[in-house]
């Protein structure tokens, strides 16, 4: 198993900036894939990137592209989300979720992941 915890949310103007954290502990962590989700009230949870084990493969959603950037550090154990341009809309709980399926390189639907994080709240004002 792998444990996940998000760090890096906050408050933040329109326009800003925020880096997104996820740290796993447990199992190597180059054995997991990683996805970034998001949960605004009321809404459901929706992907907003992904990337592969060895990193060299991502998806994004089209609401952020160009803004947001995934990355990871495997020797770290970590993966990032550098989220740049923040609108109000990006308003949301993010969770980063992994998975040890290795059919594809990255994975975009909630069901496919097997581990999910506590969630860090982002909050972009106008």
């Amino acid at each position: 198993q792998v444990q996940l915890v998000e760090s890096g949310g906050g408050l933040v103007q329109a326009g800003g900036s925020l880096r997104l954290s996820c740290l796993a502990s447990g199992r190597p962590f180059s054995n997991y894939a990683v996805g970034w989700f998001r949960q605004a009230p009321g809404k459901e949870r929706e992907i907003v990137a992904a990337i592969s084990r060895r990193g060299d493969r991502t998806y994004y959603q089209d609401a952020v592209k160009g803004r947001f950037s995934i990355s990871r550090d495997n020797g770290k154990n970590t993966v990032y989300l550098q989220m740049a341009s923040l609108k109000p809309e990006d308003t949301a709980a993010y969770y980063c979720a992994a998975t040890s399926s290795s059919t594809r390189f990255y994975y975009t639907r909630l069901h496919e992941y097997d581990y999910w994080g506590q969630g860090t709240q982002v909050t972009v004002s106008s």
